[in-house]
C-alpha cells in the first residue's frame, strides 16, 4: 500500500528551508563518489535487486549501485539535486528513476525494495521515527537497509553540534542528525523490526588548502553552514564568532592537505 498522508506536515516550513539550503550541495558530490562505493558494497547490492536510495541528493550512490546491475530508484527533497542526479545518470548511461518526495512519506507501496540506502541524507528528517518507519515500510520482508551516517563525537557530528549552538532554539523539535550516527541510538531506532544488525567505520577525505579555505567551502555548499551564515548576517561579531569556532574544529582533523572526516556505517535485514 502506497502512503497517502494527506494531514498538514507541522514540519513543512522546516522542510522548506532545507530543500534551500541543499539546493547548493551538488559542487560537493565529488567528495562522496568514494563513500557511495563504499556504501554499495557494504550493503552487498547485487545485480536485479530493487535498490532505493533515500535522499539520494547528486545520486552518487544511486548511480553506483546501479552499475553493479541493480534496478534503482532515488528520491530527494531538492528538485535542483534530483536534476543533477538525472544528468549524471545520464552521462554514466544508466536508466534510474528519481523522484522528489520525503523520507518522512514515501510514495512507494510496501515491501517495494529488495535494499534501502541512504547516505547523509535520511538523517536531516526531523522525526526519526517516521523516517525509519517508512523505510522499514518499503523494505521487504528479509531485504536490506544500510546507511552511512556521522558520529557525534567525530569531525561532521561535533560540526553539527556547534552550528546548532549557534542558530535560534529550535521551535520545531527536529532531531540533531548527528544521533543516526550513534550506533546505540540506531538500535533503539530499528529494534525488533530488523536482524542481522551490523555496523562498520570508514573514513573519507576532503581536500582542502587550509582551514580558512574549508570553511568558505562549507558557507558555500553545506546546508546547515549555509542556513546558519544567512542567520548570523545582520550580526557580524557574531558570525565571525562562529567562523573562528568552526576553524578551530577543522585544523583538528586537517593533515596534509585533506580533512579526515570518519563515518558509521549500517547494515540489517528487515524481519519477516
Amino acid at each position: 500500500m502506497e502512503s497517502t498522508s494527506t494531514s498538514p506536515d507541522p514540519f513543512a516550513q522546516f522542510k522548506a528551508v532545507q530543500r534551500e539550503g541543499w539546493k547548493l550541495f551538488a559542487p560537493f558530490e565529488v567528495h562522496t563518489i568514494v563513500a557511495a562505493a563504499k556504501l554499495v558494497r557494504f550493503a552487498e547490492v547485487r545485480s536485479g535487486e530493487r535498490v532505493l536510495d533515500v535522499a539520494c541528493g547528486t545520486g552518487v550512490v544511486a548511480i553506483t549501485a546501479a552499475r553493479s546491475g541493480a534496478q534503482v530508484t532515488g528520491l530527494d527533497l531538492t528538485p535542483e539535486l534530483l536534476a543533477a542526479a538525472k544528468e549524471s545518470a545520464r552521462i554514466a548511461e544508466m536508466s534510474i528513476e528519481f523522484r522528489e518526495g520525503d523520507v518522512e512519506s514515501l510514495p512507494f507501496d510496501d515491501e517495494a525494495f529488495d535494499v534501502v540506502l541512504s547516505q547523509f541524507g535520511h538523517i536531516f528528517a526531523p522525526r526519526p521515527p517516521l523516517a525509519t518507519r517508512e523505510m522499514l515500510r518499503v523494505l521487504r520482508s528479509g531485504g536490506r537497509i544500510a546507511f552511512s551516517t556521522w558520529p557525534p563525537e567525530l569531525f561532521m557530528g561535533l560540526m553539527f553540534k556547534l552550528v546548532s549552538s549557534y542558530m535560534p532554539p529550535p521551535s520545531s523539535g527536529a532531531a540533531p542528525p548527528q544521533q543516526w550516527g550513534d550506533p546505540n541510538i540506531v538500535r533503539e531506532r530499528l529494534a525488533n523490526a530488523v536482524s542481522d544488525l551490523t555496523f562498520d567505520r570508514d573514513l573519507v577525505f576532503t581536500p582542502g588548502l587550509s582551514s580558512s579555505h574549508l570553511v568558505a567551502d562549507f558557507e558555500r555548499i553545506s546546508g546547515p553552514v549555509v542556513k546558519l551564515v544567512q542567520t548570523l548576517k545582520e550580526d557580524p561579531p557574531r558570525l565571525a564568532e562562529f567562523r573562528a569556532a568552526f576553524k578551530k574544529l577543522i585544523e583538528t582533523y586537517h593533515k596534509e592537505n585533506l580533512l579526515h572526516q570518519s563515518f558509521l556505517m549500517t547494515r540489517a535485514t528487515k524481519r519477516s
